[in-house]
């Protein structure tokens, strides 16, 4: 499995039998922008959020691949079909949801339906979450959020024990506080046999289970 991160909570997933992108947000427009992709099956948004999920990025896909399959919330299924562009928030072949409620943010009346990916039972993705409670081998874990911090992002890490982690939601931070985080992260990590890849925007990191 090819993991490569565009910015923020975005992440190209890529197997000999199918590609997918996970949460293609406004934070992850300029690093795609100059992205050739040959093929595109999925595309999965865990929730409505600007940073997760840009209408525009989102069009562009369709645009090239017809019939790429969008999977996401009945909220942002909804403003895709308003939009004219066909979605589900049902579960494809490889997919399996789990529960992963949107952390509560500024105003609780607001916070916005989520849904948790486990995909091709190999990689979990839990949109903006510290609230889950299962992950499969490699886990996509936010690193830090208005709603999160990066001490709980660490014991998450501890008590649900993936074989690796590859850490999201980490646009709030600059260069050298995401380095610094990424670092300790890695020693801490590590000494419990969890391996934590320091992932880079636009290079690919390759797992193999």
């Amino acid at each position: 499995m090819k993991i490569t991160k565009y910015m923020h909570s975005c992440l190209l997933v890529e197997t000999p039998d199918r590609v997918a992108i996970f949460d293609p947000g406004v934070m992850s427009v300029e690093a795609l922008s100059g992205v050739k992709l040959d093929r595109l099956d999925d595309i999965f948004i865990t929730h409505v959020h600007h940073d997760h999920f840009d209408i525009g990025l989102v069009k562009g896909f369709v645009a090239q691949f017809p019939d790429v399959r969008i999977t996401s919330t009945p909220e942002v299924v909804a403003k895709l079909e308003a939009e004219g562009i066909k979605a589900t928030d049902q579960p494809s072949d490889g997919l399996a949801f789990f529960d992963s409620p949107h952390e509560q943010i500024h105003d609780p009346t607001a916070t916005p339906q989520q849904v948790g990916i486990h995909y091709l039972g190999q990689l979990s993705h839990p949109g903006d979450s510290h609230s889950f409670t299962e992950t499969k081998a490699i886990l996509a874990l936010p690193m830090q959020a208005p709603w999160g911090s990066n001490v709980r992002a660490y014991n998450l890490a501890l008590e649900l024990k993936p074989q690796h982690v590859l850490p999201i939601h980490d646009w709030h931070w600059n260069d050298t506080a995401r380095q610094q985080a990424y670092d300790r992260c890695e020693q801490l990590l590590s000494a419990q046999g969890i391996k934590f890849h320091q992932l880079k925007t636009g290079q690919p990191v390759t797992i193999d289970l």
